[in-house]
């Protein structure tokens, strides 16, 4: 006899290994109800049980949400503020005398770093589970991967929840105006380096990236020269947590400015002429970098670097070249105004096609199962939320490189991370996971989720193809059906 426990497993292979599992299930004359649900599987992070007419504003989040984030400490604390007064506890390590008590300061100083990172992490979960601007969530996402920095590095685990609400308040506005709020922020200056750019001391990290990821991309165009001399036109631009302005020259004085933790410094620059993208750029401080990113952010290379990165984010490996073409047209045309670049892809023919076929990424596959099994009831921990994304090798804030996680398929799809999924599907299938359970509180057992409620039956059951319907039959328990559709290949899909 075949146990609970074994039988999932085999049937999650048995849907996994077969041909829909690559490609996404394929339904003749999809009616107008399955359409809409790919559509919002699609613009959303994954279609939602809770009820819809929900009363209030269209960016409220539930009230039990908005209450996590707002007892957060980055919620209540300026950023430049945060920063300092960690600076302070780190810096003072250095006068404990005795080893014991300055193992227990290190200890205390690390696990305030790190519950700030954790905090912005569960302030990301929690709104794109809940908030009903479910674009904006997931362009937050996208874009931070494209800015990406990496949280562990240096002191960027008390700077990384508002680069995030940065990033987001920009996610749907003009590309310059992102570009140009990435590069002021401090989280960013600390992770290529920036903040070491200075006169005579040449870092080119950051102008690199810049060219390769941000904007233009590789092999469009630009040179290892207009690298170097983006390098000199970025010195100066930095960070300083100090309360005082450094002393300068008279002359350099009007050219100094501030902005919580950001800092151009005159005394670093390099006012010498620049040579970039085939303009001349006369030595004037900050002046230049405004110039630079005018330059970069109205170059063809940038309008089509990146219409085919959100293009590949939404429809996949290989999206068409002319809607990407077409994308790169509503770029330039609309000097780079990200919603209209988004709305010329949504309304492509080829965009229509694509739906059901793009695999999910780790974060778009766990918020969707949450999001689907649980509705619009407000989780309490998002402690398995975070590891299930470490466990899948996406974890936020978790990526070293500046390339950020990969948007293609086949960094997901091998056998080992499958079977994750599976594990992490049959927890979430069986019951809450702890999701609903405030870390340290008593354990408890709540009731299953009903997946087969009347979404399944009124909509989502006309998506599935025959051996994902012949699997489910033959599940022996609720719990174990959960698991097993939420390891389908038309779950696994978007």
């Amino acid at each position: 006899m075949v146990t609970k426990k074994s039988q999932m497993p085999r049937l999650a292979i048995v849907l996994a290994t077969s041909s829909l599992f690559l490609t996404g299930s394929v339904q003749a004359a999809p009616s107008e109800t399955t359409m809409g649900i790919a559509r919002a599987n699609r613009l959303t992070f994954g279609v939602s049980s809770a009820p819809s007419g929900q009363s209030g504003n269209a960016t409220d989040l539930p009230p039990d949400a908005q209450a996590q984030i707002a007892a957060m400490r980055i919620s209540r604390e300026p950023v430049a503020q945060i920063v300092v007064e960690e600076d302070a506890q780190n810096r003072a390590l250095k006068d404990i005398a005795d080893p014991a008590q300055k193992d227990q300061a290190r200890q205390a100083y690390q696990k305030s770093m790190n519950a700030l990172a954790d905090e912005a992490r569960t302030r990301f979960i929690l709104r794109a589970l809940y908030s009903p601007d479910q674009m904006r969530e997931q362009m937050t996402w996208f874009w931070f991967n494209h800015f990406n920095v990496h949280a562990a590095k240096r002191d960027i685990r008390a700077m990384v929840g508002d680069y995030e609400d940065v990033i987001r308040a920009h996610a749907l506005g003009h590309f310059r105006d992102l570009l140009e709020a990435t590069l002021r922020h401090p989280a960013m200056l600390r992770y290529l380096d920036n903040d070491q750019n200075a006169a005579g001391h040449i870092n080119e990290n950051y102008a690199r990236e810049i060219m390769e990821l941000h904007s233009m991309g590789v092999g469009s165009g630009y040179s290892q020269q207009d690298v170097q001399e983006l390098a000199r036109i970025l010195t100066g631009v930095g960070v300083s947590l100090e309360s005082d302005p450094p002393k300068l020259r008279p002359q350099l004085q009007p050219l100094y400015f501030r902005a919580g933790l950001f800092e151009f410094n005159p005394a670093r620059h390099d006012f010498g002429d620049k040579h970039f993208l085939g303009h001349t750029i006369k030595g004037a401080g900050f002046a230049e970098v405004e110039k630079a990113i005018d330059l970069i952010a109205a170059s063809p290379a940038t309008a089509h670097h990146v219409s085919e990165q959100i293009a590949i984010y939404f429809m996949g490996d290989t999206p068409p070249p002319e809607v990407v073409a077409r994308m790169a047209q509503t770029f330039t045309k609309s000097d780079g105004d990200i919603a209209q670049v988004i709305r010329t892809m949504i309304r492509a023919p080829e965009f229509t096609a694509s739906l059901g076929h793009v695999f999910k990424d780790p974060v778009h596959y766990a918020l969707s199962a949450v999001r689907l099994t649980y509705g619009d009831r407000v989780i309490l921990n998002a402690r398995p939320v975070i590891n299930w994304l470490n466990r899948m090798g996406e974890g936020l804030y978790g990526h070293e490189t500046p390339d950020g996680y990969a948007l293609t398929s086949a960094s997901w799809i091998g056998p080992g991370q499958m079977a994750t999924r599976f594990d992490i599907a049959r927890q979430i299938g069986g019951g809450a996971a702890g999701l609903f359970r405030p870390e340290g509180a008593p354990a408890d057992i709540p009731a299953f989720p009903q997946l087969q409620n009347a979404l399944y039956f009124q909509s989502l059951q006309d998506s599935l193809a025959k051996p994902t319907q012949t699997a489910l039959a033959q599940a022996v328990s609720p719990q174990e059906w959960n698991a097993l559709f939420l390891s389908s290949p038309e779950f696994m899909h978007r």
